[in-house]
């Protein structure tokens, strides 16, 4: 080293060093910045362009509170410049001088300067004039020993040297350095070697500041061996680590190697930080207690056991920890023997269910005689029941209501749309993001096993998707002898869904699986009539709407005849949600009105009650006009009943006219194919039994030879079909042959066969509620539809309308046309279906 180049009457610029010593032989990295950068830039291109070195003074700041982190990263530490004015006294008293290797440009105005250390020195004086560096005088410090290479002490240090370097062979630490450090250990003198090397090994800023300030090279040398002797204990301590694991690890653990060895270093120097680990093993604990107090079944339990004690083997942050906890989790949270009492109080369900809907008798009385069973049984299989309906006649919550009458838990499934089998049946737990089923989902929310379910739209399941058949899937869960073992794929176990009520709703059963409909107990549910929607809006529908735009009882009152305008003329529905939206537009015109006399001061004025001048007003003019019976009586006009199947009746009328021809049948009014043949039918036995009708003057006669016969159902844009308007064709064809006419109060329904039985039709509720709204008096029916009138039939209906039951079509003629005694049919003549 060329030490002799640097003399004590020498002035060095000073180059402060924050968290680091240069120590002599050692290449440094230095960023610095500023005017005094600049300038000392300028100044080694300009000795370097005259090939001579440029040495600086490399000094340790000293006396701050960062020194207090032990050991210094040189590649993470923060550089800084040149000296500022107030740092002056930090600048330690010893120091190495350096000759500048290389200086580049590191951005605008900022240099990275590269520095080899050439020697220790102490400080005498600091010089600085205006503008310019500081600069310092120093005194070079020679060792006070020579340097021998073969004493004792520089042979053992030699040998700590490479036990060293094997051990960190051994640790595969990089091979450059490795190199290099072989290459010093015979080329250099143990002096500079120890001061290589506190520089390579893990050493405080404070013990670095040692090495600089002694001059003793036996000091040197002892205190790097010291140093070196502690390292290399370190390192046997990694490699024991490294043994220990290694051996432990399997291929699917390897990722978890760096964290486990971070875990024994700290326990073999007894630095045991708990806190997640014991927060680990607490989550643990208290998801073992939860799987304990949930009442597993065996199986069930020896599953979640084994579960557990691989979970303890998993790390936290492995997906499958994750996976593992979920499952474990999902199985404490299933309510295996957690179920709520039944409230079996027959009066109080009777009492809930009564008050919550208006009609629907048949729907409770099957919960009622569920009731009753349990109460004497004890113990009984849920029902599976299916409320099919058309949409607005409260399926949805007629379930909640009897959800509430139990005692149960409610919980509510749609199942509109679901394509997916494993909607139904959940997850295998090997796919990404698995999930249970929405059978368990909500036994899960629910924390009881023996809940209300009720499965929403079940007729609108997709089925035979590519994602499977949700439908059939729905099979097993439906079955009562079945479902006491269904097994959820991501569950992998048997769970017992027999004490679940299950309630299904639907629109129709055309779309449901056969196999899935003989698994449930179909309770039909039709549209309200205008009487029960009158009851419901008054009773339910109105007060809610008082009560949800902020009014109280009496400041809007309707009358019955305004309800039920509301509901013949502003909509057309089985249920009653139109109705609802109807009554809410006339509330909220009703509120505008009140805020108007309130802000002019006139509040006492306003008039609470709304009248059918006022509907009009309010909703405009009428959007359905209610079909009248017609008062002038004519030959070949039959007033006939029809049944829309979404829960409304109504009336019809049918007209027959005769005209010169061959014979021909025209029928209009936009007509189906089922009703076109009924009206083939009835001219066909009206041409049969022409002369006992007494309608041509011999028997044989054709009775249409010379007649074209046109038949029309009025409002033509309606689409009209079904086979219950048989008897009206028969007796429109009957009437105008025969010139007798039909009462307009007098209508009829009923399909008729070729020998002229008539057939019982459905729909009877709701086409006798229609025709007493029509005003129609009498009524002929179909004998075996009787049974539908004394059941279904509302009292007043009952009442106020005359009902003929027909066994045959001669019987419906002699109630319906109005015919002189001495003009009857001869009943010798008629001739009936033999049923021998």
């Amino acid at each position: 080293m060329p030490t002799t180049a640097i003399t004590a009457s020498d002035n060095l610029i000073v180059v402060p060093l924050e968290n680091k010593v240069l120590l002599p032989s050692v290449v440094l990295k230095i960023h610095m910045q500023g005017k005094d950068a600049v300038a000392l830039t300028r100044k080694h291109l300009r000795s370097n362009e005259q090939r001579k070195p440029t040495y600086v003074a490399c000094i340790p700041l000293i006396n701050n509170d960062s020194n207090s982190k032990g050991t210094v990263d040189e590649e993470s530490t923060k550089d800084e410049g040149f000296l500022r004015p107030d740092e002056r006294g930090r600048l330690f008293e010893y120091g190495c001088t350096a000759r500048i290797i290389r200086i580049q440009r590191s951005g605008l105005g900022a240099f990275t300067m590269f520095v080899e250390g050439i020697s220790r020195f102490k400080v005498q004086s600091y010089n600085q004039q205006d503008g310019s560096p500081l600069y310092v005088k120093i005194k070079p410090m020679f060792d006070d020993e020579d340097n021998n290479d073969k004493s004792d002490e520089m042979i053992r240090f030699k040998a700590l040297v490479r036990e060293f370097l094997t051990k960190m062979k051994e640790l595969r630490m990089p091979d450059n350095l490795i190199q290099q450090l072989t290459k010093l250990i015979d080329s250099v003198s143990s002096p500079v070697l120890a001061d290589l090397l506190v520089s390579v090994i893990e050493t405080s800023f404070d013990e670095k500041l040692t090495m600089l300030a002694t001059t003793s090279l036996k000091e040197r040398v002892e205190k790097a061996s010291e140093w070196m002797t502690r390292q290399l204990h370190v390192l046997k301590i990694s490699e024991q680590v490294h043994s220990s694991i290694e051996g432990k690890l399997s291929k699917k653990q390897r990722e978890f190697y760096l964290r486990q060895q971070l875990e024994a270093i700290k326990k073999e120097l007894g630095e045991v930080d708990g806190s997640n680990g014991e927060r680990e093993e607490d989550d643990l604990e208290q998801l073992s207690n939860k799987i304990a107090a949930a009442e597993l079944s065996e199986e069930a339990s020896i599953v979640a056991q084994r579960e557990l004690k691989r979970l303890k083997k998993l790390q936290p942050v492995s997906s499958e920890y994750a996976v593992a906890r979920n499952y474990l989790e999902l199985l404490a949270d299933l309510p295996w023997n957690k179920k709520t009492e039944d409230v079996i109080d027959i009066s109080q369900a009777k009492q809930k269910l009564e008050g919550d809907h208006f009609g629907l008798d048949h729907v409770k009385k099957r919960i009622i005689e569920y009731l009753s069973v349990i109460k004497i049984k004890g113990d009984l299989k849920a029902p599976i029941v299916c409320f099919v309906g058309p949409p607005g006649v409260g399926k949805t919550s007629l379930g909640k209501s009897i959800a509430l009458s139990l005692g149960r838990e409610f919980h509510r499934i749609s199942l509109g749309g679901v394509r997916d089998e494993a909607e139904m049946r959940g997850h295998r737990r090997t796919y990404v993001g698995a999930m249970p089923g929405l059978i368990i989902q909500g036994l899960r929310k629910c924390k009881v096993n023996n809940p209300l379910f009720l499965l929403d739209e079940i007729d609108k399941l997709v089925q035979s998707s590519h994602y499977g058949d949700p439908a059939a899937a729905m099979l097993e869960i439906l079955d009562p002898e079945q479902n006491n073992s269904f097994t959820d794929h991501y569950v992998n176990l048997p769970f017992d869904l027999s004490n679940i009520l299950f309630i299904a709703t639907a629109n129709s059963v055309e779309s449901i699986p056969e196999p899935l409909l003989d698994r449930m107990e179909l309770i039909t549910l039709n549209g309200y009539t205008f009487e029960e929607k009158l009851h419901i809006a008054k009773s339910h529908l109105l007060p809610k709407q008082l009560l949800t735009h902020g009014l109280v009882q009496g400041q809007v009152k309707m009358a019955d005849d305004v309800i039920l305008k509301l509901a013949e003329n502003y909509t057309r529905e089985s249920g009653v949600r139109s109705l609802e939206r109807t009554i809410a537009s006339i509330v909220r015109a009703k509120c505008v009105e009140l805020a108007n006399f309130r802000e002019l001061g006139k509040e006492a004025d306003y008039n609470p009650t709304v009248s059918l001048p006022d509907v009009e007003d309010i909703l405009g003019m009428a959007f359905y006009e209610k079909e009248v019976a017609e008062r002038e009586p004519l030959p070949g006009v039959v007033t006939g009943l029809a049944y829309s199947g979404s829960g409304n009746g109504g009336i019809l009328f049918i007209e027959s006219t005769k005209m010169p021809g061959h014979g021909d049948l025209r029928l209009t009014g936009s007509l189906g194919d089922v009703i076109k043949e009924s009206a083939h039918l009835a001219l066909a036995w009206v041409k049969s039994h022409a002369y006992a009708l007494k309608v041509v003057p011999k028997e044989g006669d054709n009775l249409v030879e010379k007649w074209d016969v046109h038949i029309h159902v009025p409002s033509g844009a309606v689409p009209k079909d079904g086979p219950s308007a048989g008897v009206t064709l028969v007796t429109s064809l009957v009437s105008l042959f025969s010139g007798y006419h039909v009462p307009t109060t007098t209508a009829m329904t009923g399909e008729i066969s070729l020998r002229g039985q008539v057939l019982p039709v459905g729909g009877i509720k709701e086409k006798a509620v229609s025709a007493h709204r029509a005003g129609i008096q009498k009524i002929i029916l179909p004998f075996r539809n009787r049974k539908d009138v004394e059941q279904d039939v509302p009292e007043k209906v009952k009442e106020d309308i005359k009902f003929v039951y027909a066994k045959n079509i001669w019987d419906v003629l002699e109630a319906a046309l109005i015919i002189n005694e001495r003009e009857k049919w001869n009943n010798t003549s008629r001739i009936y279906e033999s049923h021998l």
